[in-house]
């Protein structure tokens, strides 16, 4: 029941055919798609750079004349998505936390089990008013302690091109999870875009070198560590994705050669959106979660909005496709 004639609420019932419709079409495609989630049986980790998550029209349908042009309409296709998963990390979320608050009352409605851990925004142009956000539903997932943003050492911060000259424009966020009796550590980030290629790979080297030394170190809060977020990387080794790789992180094959985007081509795909983590024969300590070799995206738009234009579905949902990896829990529940 809408709340008010003037301002309707993400938790009322659409009685709009298109948006009923919308949803209606989108389940059944996650119902296809997504695997479903069951207790002490899989867990699903995603992560979604929701483009410029930040403010919220509070109209079913936002007009020609309203800014932003995400609306509850799509917010509404946004928490249908989200709810897929057991833990999903989100970028781009902004400083202005509107679109981000009715997500979670949504997903909260009727039965409040979600929650959320996330960021302050980054300061300065190179942040981009932006901050890293973990949403989580509670009855799968729990946070478990550590909750890190990772700080280069003044003094491991390399002068010329091949090193870190300065921090990370988006400082990645690290957040413990506990779920069927395993910890695993999340690892998130939105590596900065820059002017040129060359610009993102110091950037990525230092966070895969990073993640390599900490799950080196006997004394560590935790060694199973995954890697998950925008690190805009072009192709599939090229030099970012060798400066990604370098240390063993490892991006399963399901998800290598997926589109990322709702503006690719097939003949350019850019890989920008990446899960990945250390195998046994990395080198590296290797993730003990049992992969079970299912993984994708979701490309949402051949289900809503249909007759808009790829823009403007970029401004309402995202220019980018969520991205999930599954995980068997069935030995950790057992024991």
């Amino acid at each position: 029941m809408t709340t008010s004639a003037t301002s309707p609420s993400i938790i009322d019932e659409p009685t709009d055919k298109v948006v009923v419709e919308d949803l209606h079409r989108l389940s059944e495609a996650l119902d296809r798609e997504v695997p479903e989630r069951t207790v002490d049986h899989n867990l699903l980790i995603g992560t979604w750079n929701l483009r410029h998550f930040g403010g919220l029209t509070s109209k079913w349908q936002a007009g020609p004349n309203d800014s932003p042009k995400r609306d509850l309409h799509a917010l509404r296709c946004i928490v249908e998505v989200l709810s897929r998963f057991d833990v999903v990390a989100i970028q781009e979320v902004k400083g202005n936390l509107r679109a981000l608050r009715h997500t979670l009352k949504a997903l909260n409605h009727p039965d409040p089990h979600w929650g959320i851990i996330l960021t302050d925004v980054a300061k300065g142009a190179p942040g981009n008013d932006e901050r890293m956000a973990f949403l989580f539903d509670t009855r799968r997932v729990k946070p478990c302690g550590l909750a890190a943003e990772l700080v280069m050492p003044q003094n491991d911060l390399e002068l010329g091109p091949a090193g870190m000259s300065q921090q990370f424009a988006r400082t990645p966020y690290a957040v413990s999870f506990y779920a069927s009796g395993q910890t695993f550590i999340l690892v998130t980030l939105h590596v900065k875009y820059g002017e040129r290629e060359e610009e993102r790979a110091p950037e990525l080297k230092a966070i895969a070198q990073w993640m390599a030394d900490w799950a080196n170190d006997i004394n560590a809060y935790h060694h199973n560590l995954i890697a998950l977020g925008d690190f805009n990387l072009e192709r599939i080794g090229d030099p970012l994705y060798e400066a990604f790789t370098s240390t063993g992180l490892q991006i399963p094959e399901e998800l290598q050669h997926l589109p990322r985007t709702i503006f690719g081509s097939a003949g350019k795909q850019h890989r920008y959106d990446q899960i990945a983590w250390f195998t046994s024969d990395s080198g590296v300590p290797a993730l003990d979660l049992n992969y079970t070799r299912r993984g994708g995206i979701f490309d949402f738009v051949p289900y809503v909005m249909q007759g808009l234009e790829l823009r403007t579905i970029s401004w309402k949902i995202s220019d980018h496709y969520p991205l999930w990896a599954e995980f068997s829990v069935r030995r950790a529940a057992a024991n």
